[in-house]
């Protein structure tokens, strides 16, 4: 039997959750199918219901109270006996018996981008659960840097990739375009928060020194509040932020964008760029391993840490139509190397060796 920690139900979807989201999908129409046994339950806390679209997982809400406290607590005596899966990020010490996804190693790498109670919490909670049970993540570069961080061997880490063939099945809302007051093919766009290691501020300062009077760079998921808690009191001529948007807008997006900008410092994997590959078009990427990695030769890199070379990257994405067709000829078949059905092969697999 397996528990599935449903914590994560309780929570806004970001990547992580959506992660968690597009296995289970894709794990509960298997066991629909008969291709997969119905050994899965979701372990819920209290308020936080199932999604209505597996009815072929059981589900169990369990104990009392949320968060961490519940997770830690009430959550090991429900999964005594199963085999507990915890796909994002976090999971009780307790279970010996239990696959923990962990999706990077930023708060061991980068724990100035975290409060301090926030980085000890989760850099112990993580050695702790390494040292008593098995861990997996998201690409080649978390696996070896969470190998090298908490002294495992990287062959004992199973590898279960992101995917982006979720978009699919999103009808894109194109009418944003005309909302925002953009021109098809004329814009580029970022999509992400102002945390440090997406390297906003330096993507901005690239921005304005090529910028033309028709060029424009949207920004979704960056609210106008985040510039005047980082000292930017008004938002750059040319730069349009929507804020959090819907999946069918940031479709209609992804669809008439020239290009994405994704020029992070630090990346578990970086799904931006393989959901904008879906749609055929090309990517300007920092050049950083696991976005190599995911991105392989369909993008444009440049120096993550050099305004200058962000700069010049966004000017020829924007005047080179040779170098964006060539790129986006190559997106498609980029896309195609990452599904979740793949990526739920590799679950089933790493769960067998728990």
């Amino acid at each position: 039997m397996i528990g599935v920690n449903g914590r994560f139900l309780g929570r806004s979807v970001t990547g992580v959750e959506r992660f968690a989201r597009m296995l289970l999908n894709e794990v509960h129409d298997r066991v629909a199918q008969g291709a997969e046994p119905p050994r899965w339950t979701i372990l819920l806390p209290p308020g936080v219901a199932a999604p209505a679209e597996w009815p072929h997982f059981s589900a169990r809400t369990i104990g009392k109270g949320g968060g961490h406290a519940w997770e830690q607590f009430h959550l090991p005596r429900a999964a005594h006996g199963s085999t507990l899966l915890n796909l994002c990020n976090s999971g009780p010490v307790l279970p010996r018996r239990s696959l923990t996804v962990v999706h990077d190693a930023l708060v061991y790498d980068l724990p100035g981008n975290f409060s301090r109670p926030y980085r000890t919490m989760h850099r112990t909670l993580g050695r702790l659960i390494a040292r008593r049970s098995r861990i997996a993540t998201v690409s080649g570069f978390s696996r070896d840097r969470l190998a090298a961080v908490l002294g495992l061997d990287p062959t004992t880490i199973p590898v279960i990739p992101n995917a982006a063939d979720h978009v699919d099945a999103i009808v894109p809302d194109t009418t944003i375009v005309d909302q925002l007051g953009l021109t098809p093919g004329r814009f580029m766009l970022f999509v992400g928060s102002f945390a440090p290691n997406k390297n906003l501020p330096r993507a901005l300062e690239a921005f304005a020194r090529v910028a033309q009077p028709d060029d424009r760079l949207v920004l979704v998921g960056a609210a106008v509040k985040s510039f005047a808690q980082n000292g930017m009191d008004t938002v750059p001529p040319g730069v349009i932020l929507p804020g959090r948007i819907s999946d069918a807008a940031l479709m209609g997006l992804y669809r008439g964008a020239r290009a994405l900008v994704f020029p992070s410092l630090y990346e578990g994997f970086g799904i931006p760029p393989l959901e904008m590959m879906r749609f055929g078009r090309p990517v300007l990427a920092g050049d950083i391993p696991p976005v190599r990695e995911v991105c392989g030769d369909a993008a444009l890199y440049v120096d993550p840490m050099s305004v200058d070379s962000i700069a010049a990257g966004m000017e020829r994405m924007l005047r080179d139509d040779t170098l964006v067709e060539t790129l986006a000829a190559r997106t498609l078949s980029r896309a195609n190397a990452y599904t979740w059905a793949a990526s739920a092969d590799d679950l089933i697999a790493a769960l067998a060796t728990v």
